[in-house]
């Protein structure tokens, strides 16, 4: 299981801090939609058709209970109380309002996890999964 080292825990507390900026920034009306669309998609946030929708990484496909548990407090408290992990071994929850996305950050940093990296053209988490199909 990946453990954070100093420099992890301070880039992820920096990204939370840039990105609760720039949502404010938007609800406030002072960047565009076209304007955030490549900050949002920094962090793992996609615009669907009805609602955000925010993909978190599962570094190596393995959490332990800590996080678990996180994400069944993000479920509860922030989306429709469930997620949905995809075939990538990520999970994604397709309902959280975009003003809740920093604190739901803060609660993932808080157990070693992010969404960095989780949409757009980057390097992928699990290519391929043998329990797939």
């Amino acid at each position: 299981m990946y453990r954070y080292d100093e420099f992890d825990h301070d880039f992820v507390q920096a990204r939370v801090a840039e990105f609760s900026d720039q949502v404010a920034r938007r609800l406030a009306g002072e960047i565009t939609e076209d304007q955030f669309r490549p900050l949002r998609l920094m962090n793992g946030v996609y615009l669907q058709l009805h609602a955000y929708m925010l993909r978190i990484a599962v570094p190596y496909g393995t959490l332990n209970s800590k996080q678990l548990r996180m994400l069944a407090h993000i479920a509860r408290k922030y989306d429709k109380g469930y997620g949905h992990f995809t075939t990538r071994q990520n999970i994604q929850f397709n309902w959280p309002a975009l003003s809740d996305i920093p604190a739901i950050l803060a609660d993932l940093a808080s157990v070693e996890m992010h969404a960095i990296q989780t949409s757009g053209n980057c390097i992928r988490n699990v290519t391929a999964d043998h329990f797939a199909g």
